[in-house]
């Protein structure tokens, strides 16, 4: 193994955590400022294909919490499901209810738009990343 990647592989190890931090970060921001599912969705797909590119498909398929499509349906799931309260409110589906929990100093604003973005993001990193990952393994094998 050259020097180069190494170095690489060693800076992925600690990268790829704060990578997907970041990207939970970005979801759990979204519903409220720029960001979200979608695009928290993305940077985990990115920190995944980086570790597909730095050590082996394998290895970044094992990182995954689940495999890509029940990650992707799971997500779907938990999209659709997130419009099941609106409708029980009388309300169109896939319209957002908000309820404000009282905690100690403050209150923590909760809504069905939380649950919606989460799965997006789990959609989208098991739609994408599988897709990334399968391709980044094609190229494995050919070499």
């Amino acid at each position: 193994m050259s020097p180069r990647a190494l170095l690489a592989e060693v800076l992925l190890r600690i990268l790829h955590p704060v990578l997907l931090l970041a990207s939970l970060w970005i979801l759990l921001r979204g519903h409220n400022e720029p960001g979200g599912g979608f695009v928290g969705g993305l940077l985990a797909v990115a920190a995944s294909a980086a570790m597909a590119l730095t050590l082996t498909t394998a290895e970044a398929r094992q990182r995954l919490p689940l495999p890509p499509p029940r990650l992707t349906a799971l997500g779907v799931l938990i999209a659709l499901l997130s419009g099941l309260p609106g409708v029980f409110a009388g309300q169109p589906f896939l319209t957002h209810l908000w309820v404000t929990v009282p905690l100690a100093v403050t209150e923590l604003p909760l809504s069905t738009v939380m649950l919606f973005d989460l799965g997006v993001y789990l959609a989208v990193w098991g739609a994408v990343g599988g897709y990334c990952l399968s391709l980044l393994a094609t190229v494995e094998e050919q070499q």
